[in-house]
């Protein structure tokens, strides 16, 4: 049962860390639709090794509700046997009576009680004369006593201090001198995190951030890429490159106005985009036409390129 559950949260820490750096890997790459995929797969599994914790929390709580159940009867089980057992000593003949004295001629016996009250209420007054006693002779005593105790605590015999060397004063610790060892790591283990965690955010956020409109320096910019289709035949394939390419134009942050398409051969398709893009929107636009799927069509970007109008012939 313990080997099952280490795999069951070995497996399910293993499925969230991919999840995660997947998660991250397509908010690098721009592909929205596989980082929601991944977003959604890490909760899932969140949730599933949070239901497994409180399955074992509960889990161990039966247990520990059972052992307490069983401890229970066992001392039930004794106490019932030791009364069974007294029952048996108080039956005649079992061992003879425990209270011998009783057995008899009762008729001397009957002035016990009342001579038993009367001695506990002389005792009792007894009592309250030595209280009464005591109280009134060791007050000064006391308080005599108290005084001598409290003498190392009383002010000097000149008076307070008004200037020159203080007195020396014994060398004590102050008060929490230092964090313990423990507590010093868990201090730097959790700035660590924490700087762990900002440091991500900020690159995250510094990757894919929407950066202001700017044009690359080249003259144009040509993307090739592939249509695969599962049962799709040649005219739903070209539609599927010109849906994916008209729906990945707004991706980036300059709008691709002179973007035209053409197919080169069967399945391959080649965009040229004029004026060049940056790197930035060149990154966006890759994104999303790998990560665009219609009608059981996906793209497979094959390369890009910059073309300049001072290469020409």
């Amino acid at each position: 049962m313990r080997t099952a559950r280490l795999a069951a949260y070995a497996f399910g820490g293993a499925a969230a860390l991919g999840a995660a750096v997947y998660l991250v890997i397509y908010l690098y790459r721009w592909q929205w639709q596989r980082t929601l995929i991944c977003g959604v797969l890490l909760l899932i599994v969140e949730v599933l090794l949070l239901g497994l914790a409180a399955l074992d929390r509960l889990g161990r709580l039966e247990a520990r509700m059972r052992d307490g159940d069983r401890r229970q009867e066992e001392i039930l089980a004794q106490l019932r046997a030791a009364d069974r057992a007294a029952e048996a000593e108080r039956r005649p003949g079992a061992g003879g009576p425990r209270f011998a004295w009783l057995d008899g001629d009762h008729s001397r016996t009957f002035v016990f009680v009342p001579v038993l009250m009367v001695t506990g209420v002389v005792l009792s007054g007894l009592a309250w004369v030595v209280e009464r006693i005591a109280r009134a002779t060791v007050r000064p005593t006391a308080r005599r006593r108290l005084a001598g105790r409290l003498a190392p605590l009383a002010a000097p015999p000149g008076g307070p201090w008004t200037g020159g060397d203080p007195p020396d004063l014994p060398p004590r610790p102050g008060l929490g001198a230092g964090p313990p060892r423990r507590r010093l790591l868990r201090a730097g283990a959790a700035t660590v995190a924490v700087a762990l965690a900002a440091g991500l955010f900020l690159g995250l956020s510094a990757m894919t951030a929407t950066k202001p409109p700017e044009r690359g320096g080249d003259t144009a910019t040509s993307v090739l890429f592939t249509v695969d289709g599962r049962g799709v035949d040649g005219r739903r394939a070209a539609l599927a490159a010109h849906q994916v390419w008209e729906r990945c134009r707004d991706a980036t942050a300059v709008p691709l106005l002179q973007a035209g398409l053409a197919e080169l051969d069967d399945g391959l398709y080649a965009a040229t985009v004029h004026p060049s893009l940056s790197a930035h929107d060149e990154h966006r636009l890759l994104g999303c036409l790998q990560d665009t799927t219609v009608d059981r069509a996906r793209l497979s970007v094959l390369g890009t390129g910059a073309v300049n109008a001072a290469d020409a012939p």
